[in-house]
């Protein structure tokens, strides 16, 4: 999920990657060449169970296929306690050697602008927003296709008719969830309610667990959280409320997970101590691969500066796990992912 800025793509070149994120994603055989690459955080850290974790694993994987350690000459990150830490951290990356340095989310683009400017031999990318410059990439993912495949798993399940979204801080890319979550619930059952609110934080847990309480008590049994680190309070909150049911009961409530595949966080204990799980599906965002595909691409000089490179479904850059979903609801994200993927379903990117 994440994060976007209204920043002009016109003046980028948009490219989308032919044959899938995986194949573009090659592990060069050479020995390491000691290009050296870094992360530079938003709010939320490393270790977030969403976007920046799932970054971080795919700089990761970058580290391990080039036989890179973590540290100077290697791979790192730089965490970001808040949006004013960005541009230092930026600074810091180039100045420790990193030929290749990313920004994590919508609200790294303007220090990336402004650092990249001052740094024309050093390349940069920045995720979740479109920044027209010479040395840097910009990664940018149809989130609202998965989001709208969500949606449909959402529909398809609930039983009280009415269903949640919790968003992070309002933005282009938060809008793509939010659309194309409420676009799959309607185009499946038009009767739906669904309810929506913003926690106006990545990292705000506390408030995400208010807000899905609020919801629950509402009457929402599904909630598609795309709020990153403050959507780990959604999970909370129906983890406290399906330990007082049993694991069968009606009144179980579901959460979507977001970016990474978030099943595990879905585990718990019902009242008679059976184990279950409430996570029903996770829109998943393959930041990992794109960061690793990237890195890969820039160390052998070939790096997409100046360009926008998109991942969908097709190209398998944004998917649905199954998780927790039941065959009939499965069945019934399966038709609606071929449709999107051959054209039929045009998914709006604004509510």
């Amino acid at each position: 999920m994440q994060r976007s800025a209204k920043i002009g793509i016109g003046a980028a070149a948009v490219v989308v990657i032919a044959g899938g994120i995986y194949a573009a994603t090659q592990h060069s055989t050479k020995k390491s060449s000691g290009y050296a690459v870094a992360l530079v955080t938003d709010g939320g850290g490393i270790d977030d169970r969403s976007f920046n974790q799932s970054a971080w694993e795919g700089l990761q994987a970058y580290g391990k296929a080039n036989d890179l350690k973590q540290g100077k000459g290697g791979y790192n990150y730089f965490q970001s306690t808040d949006t004013s830490d960005i541009k230092t951290n930026l600074q810091t990356a180039v100045k420790g050697g990193y030929k290749l340095v990313y920004g994590v989310g919508f609200a790294a683009a303007p220090a990336v602008t402004s650092v990249a400017k001052a740094n024309p031999k050093t390349n940069f990318a920045i995720i979740d927003a479109v920044i027209a410059k010479k040395n840097v990439a910009s990664l940018t993912f149809k989130t609202e296709q998965s989001s709208y495949l969500a949606g449909v798993a959402a529909a398809k399940q609930s039983k009280s008719g009415t269903v949640g979204f919790v968003g992070g801080i309002h933005g282009d890319v938060i809008d793509t969830f939010e659309a194309g979550f409420k676009a799959g619930v309607k185009a499946t059952n038009a009767n739906i309610k669904v309810l929506t609110q913003y926690t106006d934080s990545f990292t705000d847990a506390a408030k995400g667990k208010t807000i899905a309480a609020s919801m629950t008590a509402n009457g929402a049994d599904v909630i598609f959280q795309a709020a990153g680190g403050a959507g780990n309070g959604v999970f909370a909150e129906a983890k406290a409320e399906n330990q007082k049911e049993s694991a069968s009961s009606d009144k179980k409530i579901w959460v979507i997970g977001v970016d990474r595949d978030q099943k595990t966080d879905g585990n718990y204990k019902d009242k008679d101590g059976k184990s279950s799980n409430f996570t029903l599906v996770s829109a998943v965002k393959r930041v990992d691969s794109a960061v690793e595909d990237v890195a890969t691409k820039a160390k052998n000089d070939k790096f997409p500066g100046g360009k926008t490179i998109t991942y969908g479904l097709k190209e398998k850059g944004v998917s649905l796990s199954k998780d927790s979903a039941s065959s009939s609801v499965w069945s019934a994200v399966q038709s609606a992912q071929k449709k999107i993927i051959a054209g039929d379903i045009k998914v709006p990117i604004h509510p």
